[in-house]
């Protein structure tokens, strides 16, 4: 089984790595899970502003020639740089999807390895979040759980909840309980619900999932 680099973004993606989705995937036998801050400087780690810094942490990563790995990313939609490859055709695409898919194939194409694929989070990470009511009801306030629970309601895919800037799935936690803290409580939250349960609910993540394990596989 080959080992597996996921880079992301900051710290709640690199925990959600260690202790979500490391333990569901060695299940399927991948024991080697690492997640890999996006290198910002020498020194820094972590919030993507260009994707220069996405492609150079890629590029270390397949710098060897070795075979018996596979590199992935695991980044948001919400705010993705305008340096991505392809961006401003890609971002024309209305449909946020198909917008998404046409992102991810573009960077596929500028990285060029057979080692790498890529995933982005439609629409961030907090999506995931919205799986179940379950995490909110356990960490949130009775009154500001009955208001994720309205959202979750209205969305039969919580990677659908994206309106507007504001209406972000961030930016919505955020306006029912301001002192939301993504590295603490989002991954508090996701260990909750299960990973099993986001898998169920989150169509395209579930997806990305499944290549991951046929990759390392292969």
């Amino acid at each position: 089984m080959k080992r597996l680099y996921i880079v992301v973004e900051g710290q709640t993606e690199q925990e959600f790595v260690n202790e979500l989705m490391a333990p569901y995937l060695q299940d399927s036998g991948i024991y080697s899970v690492t997640p890999v801050l996006i290198h910002t400087s020498r020194s820094g780690r972590g919030d993507m502003v260009n994707y220069q810094h996405l492609y150079n942490t890629i590029k270390i990563l397949l710098c060897s020639a070795n075979t018996d790995f596979v590199v992935t990313t695991f980044i948001d939609f919400f705010r993705l740089p305008n340096t991505m490859p392809d961006y401003a055709q890609c971002m024309a695409i209305t449909d946020k999807i198909q917008c998404v898919e046409a992102l991810e194939e573009s960077l596929d194409k500028h990285i060029d390895d057979r080692r790498f694929f890529s995933y982005i989070q439609l629409h961030e990470f907090e999506a995931l979040l919205f799986s179940s009511n379950r995490g909110f009801e356990y960490y949130f306030s009775e009154a500001c759980a009955q208001k994720t629970a309205a959202i979750i309601s209205s969305y039969a895919n919580p990677e659908d909840i994206n309106t507007s800037p504001q209406g972000a799935p961030s930016k919505r936690i955020l306006a029912i309980k301001p002192d939301y803290n993504k590295v603490i409580e989002g991954n508090l939250i996701a260990l909750e619900i299960g990973i099993n349960t986001i898998l169920d609910n989150c169509p395209r993540f579930a997806a990305w999932v499944n290549r991951i394990v046929d990759c390392c596989k292969d």
